[in-house]
Formats: structure tokens, sequence, C-alpha cells
């Protein structure tokens, strides 16, 4: 028998008869764990699944691999273990059809048994004490959107979990999932369990819960609100301060409540002094608290939200964060204890979960600043002594060349259709970073890009909403400083573009959780750091363990802060999602402008990393050889490659090799694409790969060999090569295949009886051709 075989004439009837999928509550399903890792041009990571998951009232309790009859009934224990594992069923089995060997994921017990455990027993040993709540809560089955939604495996862990604890009487209950992993997905079907089995902080089932769902950000609770709408409307209540103004009164008819807790601070007494308005509520009034986003000092001593959250201290209030303990956010972890579950940035990325990201690292020469007396000061009182840093620019200093500069080499950089987030120093950066790009770019629309900030009110939440849009492409580039940093569930974003420090590592993952939003066509998205963000990744903190740091250039020891130098942390920056834009006055800025043409001196240099499935980070070349294997061995050395490719046959040949070895058109574009030589000849793509050589341009290369080329033609052959690189530099190599040769000459000629006027017969005409690109590829002209 083969495994199909097997399954169908041996383990389904054996299930069967032990009750599975014949009790009610009971279920036999093959369930795929994990879409496996994008690994570029469409493709995917071998995905992970299970043959057998056994659900019963919900709950997946055991994990079953089957192999063909004529393999060792322990043959899938490995998997089995790993399955179960991951779904955190109690027990794994593995089995050939004849075999039942059976591992407890609990106790480390294996051994084998006679025939499959009921529904009812795998239940009673997974769960050897009777609970009423829990087994109210497992006769409520998810809302599925009429069928169109499952948990998916974390999703179900980080609720059963949850529910767990409050079985338990825990009151306070902290979870760490990633930014686009569904915490919002999650907080709904807790609230769903909670409400359908009408749990609340009597422990009696006399009437429904009230539920709140605490934000700081108006989008966040809005987004939440619109995503709980299984809910009768009546149930749902949005608590906005102009109802409570008008009405006089908070509302409490509903069982789920959203709000910010500006909107719980800002109430005033009838003398006009201010009055939280959470008062107005009793303390006990809700059973379950949800509190979003709750490291950004949800916890602290010193917030507003504890001040919320110890007046409704009788509640059981959940914490959903995206970032690991650290110590700026120890007060959330002392609050809310360890989490009972987390699932990891690097988790959700190499499940397939999320989107894998590239970070482009870029330094110039103007990242730090020494006043000279041939600049101009236009403005300001300039410390001469001082050297101004990267948080003193657009906050202190502005140097107009430079912005325009930095500006100019990111939308060199990306594909400038795709959608783009440029995080900047302050409102006004923002605004200057606006009006460049529109200056600098290809787009005829008026609102290809657009700030998104507090000063921008009720039109930037509209430009905001068109830009989450995905049937729409414009605006095409958002930029914004601290707003943007959540709550923008953006899934085709492309592009993030660091021109401000981010200076802690929970600022760095939510900026990072932006791009990381599946979409269709979407493998990987693109970090330019201009500010060694990069750095973060070297953090213990992040998914992997620390790594030396990767610098791309040298730089001067940073000047302690001083009172002039205060880095931007999450107690002195402002938070601009909610903040009065006119209550915050800039203070006197300095603004220099380069000496005459000291801006075409600037300089730069990037690097590109990718983070492995350790998250740890490696170089393209290593992971392109993750994804596509090693170059195949078609030439000897580099030199023997340059030969190859200087004669059109022999390049030919040797891309059919490459083509027949995996290395096909698509393979070499997307590479291409990877390593960001999208401008340059798949030669340097190969020489990078095997050899780790800098890509140039195509433009670049014809820079370099066109007084190479041209003494060795002359006059109207000149002419012709000059088209011919002009075409070359636009297309690519392929334009310098033989067979292109005719159209060539008809685009360039109309007439070929011009062209052989002009270049000679048709057999010196393609000598031409063909002898020329030699000298295109010669390590001379390089030199």
């Amino acid at each position: 028998m083969n495994e199909a075989e097997t399954r169908a004439e041996l383990i389904d009837p054996a299930l069967r008869s032990a009750g599975w999928g014949v009790a009610a509550g009971s279920r036999i399903r093959r369930e795929v764990i994990a879409p496996g890792r994008l690994v570029g041009n469409g493709r995917r990571a071998q995905p992970e699944f299970a043959d057998y998951v056994l659900v019963y009232r919900g709950e997946k309790l055991a994990v079953i691999e089957a192999k063909k009859r004529s393999l060792p009934d322990t043959e899938g224990v490995g998997q089995a273990k790993k399955y179960a594992e991951k779904l955190e069923a109690r027990f794994a089995y593995s089995t050939n059809g004849d075999g039942i060997y059976q591992i407890d994921m609990r106790t480390g017990e294996e051994g084998y048994i006679s025939h499959y455990p009921s529904p009812d027993q795998l239940w009673d040993a997974t769960f050897s004490t009777a609970n009423q709540w829990r087994d109210r809560f497992a006769d409520v089955p998810f809302e599925t959107r009429s069928g169109t939604w499952e948990a998916r495996y974390y999703q179900h862990n980080a609720i059963k979990h949850v529910l767990e604890a409050i079985v338990e009487g825990r009151d306070r209950i902290l979870l760490t999932m990633a930014t686009g992993t569904g915490k919002t997905l999650v907080a709904f079907q807790l609230t769903w369990k909670l409400f359908q089995s009408r749990w609340n902080l009597s422990r009696q089932p006399t009437r429904r819960p009230r539920i709140l769902f605490l934000a700081d950000r108006n989008i966040l609770a809005n987004q939440a609100y619109n995503a709980f709408s299984a809910f009768p409307d009546d149930a749902l209540v949005r608590i906005d301060p102009e109802v409570i103004k008008k009405r006089g009164r908070v509302p409490k008819n509903g069982s789920v409540f959203f709000t910010i807790f500006q909107t719980f601070m800002a109430g005033r007494d009838d003398a006009g002094n201010p009055v939280p308005n959470f008062g107005d509520y009793p303390s006990n009034f809700f059973d379950f608290i949800i509190i979003d986003e709750c490291h950004r000092g949800g916890a602290s001593d010193e917030s507003n939200w504890r001040g919320i959250l110890e007046y409704f201290s009788p509640a059981v209030q959940l914490g959903l964060t995206a970032t690991p303990r650290r110590a700026n956010n120890a007060d959330t972890y002392a609050y809310f204890g360890d989490p009972v579950y987390t699932y990891a940035l690097k988790d959700g990325i190499n499940d397939g979960f999320l989107t894998p990201f590239k970070v482009r690292q870029i330094d110039t020469t103007l990242d730090e600043y020494i006043y000279s007396a041939e600049d101009e000061l236009m403005e300001g009182a300039i410390d001469e002594t001082r050297t101004y840093t990267e948080a003193d620019f657009n906050r202190i200093i502005e140097i107009a060349d430079r912005e325009r500069y930095r500006v100019q080499l990111f939308m060199e950089a990306i594909d400038q259709n795709q959608k783009t987030l440029v995080f900047c120093a302050s409102q006004p950066h923002a605004l200057a970073v606006r009006d460049l790009i529109n200056q600098m770019k290809i787009s005829t629309e008026p609102n290809y890009c657009v700030r998104v900030t507090a000063a921008d009110g009720k039109l930037g939440e509209q430009h905001l909403s068109t830009f989450q849009d995905n049937e729409k492409s414009i605006p095409t580039i958002l930029t914004t400083s601290q707003k943007l940093s959540t709550g923008v569930d953006a899934r085709n974003v492309r592009n993030i573009v660091l021109m401000r420090p981010i200076n802690t590592m929970i600022e760095f993952k939510k900026i990072i959780g932006r791009g990381t939003r599946l979409f269709d066509g979407k493998n990987y998205f693109t970090i330019y750091d201009f500010v060694q963000a990069y750095e973060h990744f070297n953090d213990p903190e992040w998914d992997g363990e620390p790594q030396e740091p990767v610098r791309v250039t040298s730089r001067r020891v940073r000047e302690p802060a001083d009172e002039h130098n205060t880095p931007i942390t999450p107690d002195n920056q402002s938070n601009e999602g909610n903040e009065d834009p006119a209550a915050h006055r800039r203070p006197e800025i300095i603004k220099i402008k380069l000496a005459d043409g000291k801006e075409r001196t600037l300089r730069h240099r990037m690097s590109t990393s990718f983070w492995s499935p350790d998250g740890k980070p490696m170089t393209a070349a290593e992971f392109v050889e993750r994804l596509f294997g090693q170059i195949p061995e078609l030439f000897r050395d580099e030199i023997e490659l340059r030969e190859l490719w200087s004669r059109p046959d022999t390049r030919k040949a040797l891309l059919e090799g490459l083509a027949e070895k995996g290395y096909g058109d698509e393979q070499l574009t997307e590479i291409s694409r990877l390593i960001d030589a999208e401008k340059s000849d798949l030669y340097d793509v190969l020489t990078y790969i095997a050899y780790a050589s800098e890509p140039i341009s195509r433009r670049e290369r014809v820079m370099s060999h066109k007084a190479l080329i041209f003494s060795r033609y002359f006059g109207k052959q000149q002419e012709f090569l000059d088209f011919v690189l002009d075409q070359y530099i636009k297309e690519g190599v392929r334009e310098l295949d033989q067979d292109k040769l005719p159209q060539l000459l008809e685009l360039k000629y109309h007439d070929l009886r011009d062209a052989v006027v002009d270049l000679g017969n048709v057999s010196d005409i393609r000598r031409v051709f063909i002898g020329f690109q030699e000298y295109l590829y010669s390590q001379e002209g390089a030199a």
C-alpha cells in the first residue's frame, strides 16, 4: 500500500471506530500549519502540514503522522513531535496503519497502543481537572465569517492560553505577538468567546460581560471597532468625546466598548477643571479590558494608562504587545507578568505569514557636520566647535542640500510606483521631504507624495485611508514623523525609508511591522536606512543572537548627549498621533547653505543585508545561495566568465546552460532585484554572486568603456555603436544578442540600405556589432 491507500484502508477506519468524526464536536482534519517562508520569484519554502489533527470541542488534542505500510511504524515520530509541539497538542502518534506509536508531549512517555483513544478519553487526558468555564468556552465555536476565516495555529494557541489563564483566575495577562500577525483578530475571538459564554467577573453566567478595548490612537480603536462587526449592533459602543460632551454623560448601554485613553482623560467638571471621564463609570463596570499596544507606557507609573488601569483594577486586564521584555518596557512586564504566549517576528517570517525584508544601509559624507567658514549661515547661531550628528539634523540644524541628496538617493533606488513610507525627524522635516519627492517624481499625479502628521489633521487621515486601500495607487508615498510607526494596516508597502534615528527596539520593531504584511506578488520589502537603525538587529532583544555590528563605513565616535543633543526617547518625543500641533513650538533652527558647488561633492555608499531564518544578518550572495543554490560551475574563474560573456554566441550558450540548471531569465531577474542590480548587466549579477564583485550599472559600464570602444571604431561606426549602447543602457544585455541586430538597424536607419551605405556590407556590420562587445567587458576599460 502507498500512503494514501494506507490512510484510506487502515487509519481512517481505525479513527472512526474510536469515535473520531462520529462523536459530536469531534473532527479529523489535515492541517496546513504554515505555508512556508517566502523565498522570492513567487515561490515558498516547503510548507508544514500534519496528516491528521484530532480536534474535539475546538481543541487540538493530537497529531498523527502517517506513513505507508511498508515503512516502520515509528518512521513519522520526528515529524509528529514537531507538529504536535507547534500546535501545542498533548499527544503525537506515528503509524503505518498497523502499529500505533504514542508520545505524550507533556510527560515524555512513549510506547505502543493497541487502538486510538476516543475523543472523551483524549479530552480527559489533556484536561485532568474539570472546569465549568473551560467547558463553556469550548462550547462556543470561533466566529468564522460564514466559513471564510480560520485561526492560524499560533492565533489558536494565543487564544487558548488566554482563556486558560482566565480559567485559572488570573487577572493580569500579557500576549506578545509580532506586528501583522493578527492581534486584533485574537482580541475579537477572545471577546466573542467571553460574550457568547456569558463570562463575567461574578464567574456566574447570569449576564453578558462588559468589555473595554483601550488603545492610544483613534485609528487603532476604529480598526478594532470595524473588526468586531460580527457582534450585534447594539452590543458595540464607540466612546466618543463629542458624544459625551453633547449628552453630558458616558455611554453605558452595550457590551463591547472602544476608546482611546485620551478620551478617558479629557473630561471637565462644571467649573471647567480637568476630571477624567473614566471616573463616570463604577470601578467594577468592566469585566474584561484589552489594552492594545500596552508597551507604550501602558503600565508605567508615570503614565495616564496606569491611572485608568488601576481605577478599573477589578477587571481582568489583557495587554497586547509586539515587543519582548527589555529595559524600557520592564514596567509592562512587571504589571502584567510574563506573556502567556509569544509569537515573534522571526517565527512569522519563517512560517510564511509575514514578508521577509532586506536592508540597504546608506552612509553619506555629510552624516556629521562641523561648520566651515565657506558655508553660509542663513539663520540661527552656530557652534563652530561642535560636531552635529544625526540626532541634530532637522531638529537643531537644517542643511537643505543634504536632504535633497538623500531624497535623490532613495528616489533613484526605489521603484517609484511602489508604496513607500518615509520616517522623518519632525513634522517640518516631513513637509520638506514631501516637497523634494514631488519635485523629483516621475509621476504626473499632484498627490503622488503627501505628508501625514498631526498637523495635517483630517486631510492627512483621508490620505492615509486612501493609501491603505490596496486598489488605489495614489498617494504612493507618505512622509511622516511619529504618526505612522503604528496602526498603518497597508499590506502593499514595499519600501520603508528611515531618515531619523530610531532609538528604541520597541519603535524599530513597530516600524519594521509596517512592511511585513503579506500581499500578492510581494516577496520581500526593503528598508532604506540612512541612520544606522540596522544596528538594532545586533541587539540581543532582536529575534537572533547579537552579532558584531556590520558597518558600511567608519564614522567618528558620537559625542555624548548634552542639553543640546538629547536622544529622542519615548518620554521626550511627541506622540504625534494625538498631539495638538499648536502645543509644540519649534525651537530655533540653524540653517546652513553649503558653499557653492560643495553639494556636488557629496558621496555615499550602500550595502545590502538580509536576515536569515535564524534571525542573523547575511550578505545578499549568501541569501541568493539559500534561495537558488550555488551558481553552476560553467566557468572556471572570472577571466573565463568575461571571455564567454564578451561574445554573443558564447554568452547565449552560457545563459542556456544556466537556465538548464535552474538559473533562467526569471531567476536571474529576481536575483538582480534582490541585490539591487536591476540597472546592471547580468554579467555583474553573476560576478557578484560568484566572486563578490560590486555591481555597476549599465550606464557606468558604458561610460567607463566608451573611450576604449571608440578608439577602435570611427565615424559612422561610432554613431551606430553610440545608438546600440544607448539601447543596452535602457533595455539590458539582451539588446546585444546577434538576433537583435536587424531590429537595431531598423530602429536606427529604418532601411537596411541606408545602414549599408553608412557602415559597409552586412558582414562588416556584424563584425563591428560582435567585436565591440569585447571592449565593453574588457578589464582595461574598467581599470
